[in-house]
C-alpha cells in the first residue's frame, strides 16, 4: 500500500485529490499539509473534503508529513512546490507536482533537486490533455510551416497565472516539433497597429471568467482550411485522478524528473 500525502489539502484541488486517493485502490491517504496560519489547520482533512472522517488532520509541518508518506502530491505554486521538492529530496521521498507557472529557471532547479529522488512535474495531469500533447506533436510535424498556429485557453476567474501551464506546454510541444524556440516565437499580446503576423510566431490568447474548469484549443490555420484540436475539462476530478495515477507510478522509479507522458507511456 502506497502512502500518499497532499499539500494544499484545504484548497479546492487538494480536496478533490484527497477524495480520489480515498476512492483509489493501492493507496492510503496519510497526510494533509497547509501553509502556517491557515484557518483549517487541525481539522480532519476527509471531513473538509466531504468524504467522511479519515483521522488525518491538516498540519503545517512539512517534515512530519513527508517523513510519514511515500509520495507527496503538490498542487500549490512554483515556489512552494520547489521548497517541498527539496524537503522530499532530503527525506528520499517521491513527489508529484501539478503546480503551474514555472519559469525556465525554476524548471531547471526542479530537475536539479530531482537528481536524488523520482519526481513527476506536469502542468496538467489529465490523461486526455496528455494524449493531446502527443497528437499536437504529430500534427505539427506533418503540417510543417505551411499553417499558422494559434492557441486559445479559457479558465475560471480565480486562476492566478496566465497563460495556463497547459497552454504553454501545448505551445512548447508545437514549437519543438517545428524546430522553433517557443520563448522566442510565443506572442502573448496584440493591440493597435502591431503589423502582420510573422510566419514563425505562435499566438497565445487568454480568457478568464466564471467557473470554467479549463478549455484549450490549438488552431492550425492554412489557406482555405483549418484544423482545431480542443480539450475541455468539465470537472477537476480528471486532474486529481491523474495525480493519483502518477503517485502510484512514480514510487520506486529511478531518480529524475518525469512528466505525465512518462506516466502514460506516451514517449
Amino acid at each position: 500500500m502506497i502512502k500518499v500525502a497532499v499539500c494544499g489539502a484545504a484548497g479546492r484541488m487538494g480536496q478533490r485529490i484527497i477524495t480520489s486517493i480515498i476512492e483509489a485502490d493501492g493507496v492510503q491517504f496519510c497526510g494533509a499539509l497547509e501553509r502556517p496560519g491557515h484557518a483549517q489547520i487541525g481539522q480532519d482533512a476527509g471531513l473538509l473534503a466531504g468524504c467522511g472522517p479519515t483521522g488525518v488532520h491538516i498540519t503545517d509541518s512539512i517534515n512530519a508529513v513527508v517523513s510519514a508518506c511515500d509520495v507527496l502530491i503538490d498542487f500549490t505554486s512554483p515556489k512552494v512546490s520547489l521548497k517541498n521538492l527539496e524537503v522530499c529530496a532530503l527525506h528520499k521521498k517521491s513527489i508529484v507536482i501539478g503546480s503551474t507557472g514555472f519559469t525556465p529557471e525554476e524548471r531547471e532547479l526542479a530537475a536539479e533537486l530531482a537528481k536524488d529522488i523520482p519526481a513527476v512535474l506536469a502542468p496538467n495531469m489529465s490523461v486526455g490533455v496528455n494524449v493531446c500533447f502527443k497528437v499536437l506533436k504529430d500534427v505539427a510535424k506533418i503540417l510543417g510551416d505551411d499553417f499558422d498556429v494559434e492557441i486559445v485557453e479559457l479558465h475560471h476567474n480565480k486562476k492566478k497565472d496566465s497563460p495556463s501551464g497547459t497552454a504553454v506546454r501545448m505551445g512548447e510541444v508545437v514549437a519543438e516539433a517545428l524546430g522553433r524556440d517557443y520563448n522566442k516565437v510565443a506572442n502573448y499580446h496584440r493591440e493597435g497597429i502591431c503589423g502582420e503576423r510573422t510566419k514563425e510566431e505562435i499566438g497565445m490568447q487568454t480568457v478568464r471568467g466564471g467557473d470554467i474548469v479549463g478549455e484549450h484549443t490549438v488552431y492550425f490555420i492554412g489557406m482555405g482550411e483549418r484544423i482545431e484540436i480542443s480539450h475541455r475539462a468539465m470537472t477537476r476530478d480528471m486532474f486529481s485522478r491523474g495525480s493519483v495515477r502518477a503517485a502510484k507510478w512514480v514510487v520506486g522509479k529511478a531518480p529524475g524528473l518525469y512528466d505525465m507522458q512518462d506516466v502514460l507511456g506516451l514517449k
